[in-house]
């Protein structure tokens, strides 16, 4: 765990915004142009969900972030400009979901993240 090149990504500000109440602090480490692809179930590799642009990640993140869950980094491993980490989220039920993200970043932000993600049935 350490800092990756540039400023303003690392593993605790990643773990503060992934814990925290709001998507907020989460969206302010992507760049303008970032894109997220989410592979899961219902997305699966040959056709991702693929977000596009600061605005549309906001959506996700207001949505993510409105359901009654906690959200926990578990892992994080930087490398120059990449980063991968293990998220681990509990929605009030007890349905669990865990997410692998590999990211790309520029100058201290998020540029390209690929999600894969499953949750409890």
């Amino acid at each position: 765990m350490g800092t990756a090149t540039g400023s303003a990504f690392d593993t605790e500000t990643l773990r503060r915004a992934i814990e925290g109440n709001t998507g907020n602090n989460l969206l302010s480490l992507y760049a303008d142009d970032a894109e997220i692809r989410i592979v899961d179930r219902n997305n699966q590799p040959s056709h991702p969900t693929v977000l596009h642009g600061r605005s549309q990640i906001a959506e996700l993140l207001d949505d993510v972030y409105s359901r009654d869950m906690t959200h926990k980094l578990d892992r994080c491993v930087m490398q120059g400009d990449q980063a991968a980490y293990s998220e681990s989220c509990e929605y009030a039920d007890g349905t669990r979901v865990l997410a692998e993200s590999m990211v790309t970043l520029r100058n201290g932000k998020i540029t390209d993240q690929l999600i894969i993600q499953a949750w409890d049935e």
